[in-house]
C-alpha cells in the first residue's frame, strides 16, 4: 500500500485546511484509515481514525468538534477537514492504514502503512 498526503500548508489561527490521502497498490476499503501528527520534540499521536466503511470514527480529545475524518472507498481516499486551527495544531500530519478494518487503535506501532507526511503550520 502506498499512501500520499496532500493539502498541508500555512494558515492563520482560526482558519481551516483539508488534508487528503490517496492510496495505491491495494484497495483500502478493508482497512482502518487514520491521521497522525507529530510536532517537533513530541511523540507521534493519533488525530483521527475511521473504520473500513466509515461507520466508526475516533478522535483525539484535542481535536473533537474541530476536525472531521472521512473516506471515499470508490476513490481510495481519506480526508481530514480541519477547522478552528490553533498554533498547537502545528505538526507534520501522516496518513496511515492498518488491517483489519474494524479495529480502531491509537498506537502508531499498530499501523504498518504510512505516507510521507505533510506539514501543517498554524500562525498566531
Amino acid at each position: 500500500v502506498q499512501l500520499v498526503e496532500s493539502g498541508g500548508g500555512v494558515v492563520q489561527s482560526g482558519g481551516s485546511l483539508r488534508l487528503s490521502c490517496a492510496a495505491s497498490g491495494r484497495i483500502l476499503s478493508a482497512y482502518v484509515m487514520a491521521w497522525f501528527r507529530q510536532a517537533p520534540g513530541k511523540e507521534r499521536e493519533l488525530v483521527a481514525a475511521i473504520s473500513w466503511n466509515g461507520g466508526t470514527t475516533d478522535y483525539a480529545d484535542s481535536v473533537k468538534g474541530r476536525f472531521t475524518i472521512s473516506r471515499d472507498n470508490r476513490e481510495n481516499t481519506v480526508s481530514l477537514q480541519m477547522s478552528s486551527l490553533n498554533p498547537e495544531d502545528t505538526a507534520v500530519y501522516y496518513c496511515a492504514a492498518r488491517f483489519p478494518g474494524h479495529e480502531l487503535v491509537s498506537r502508531s506501532s499498530e499501523y504498518p502503512y504510512w505516507g510521507q507526511g505533510t506539514q501543517v503550520t498554524v500562525s498566531s
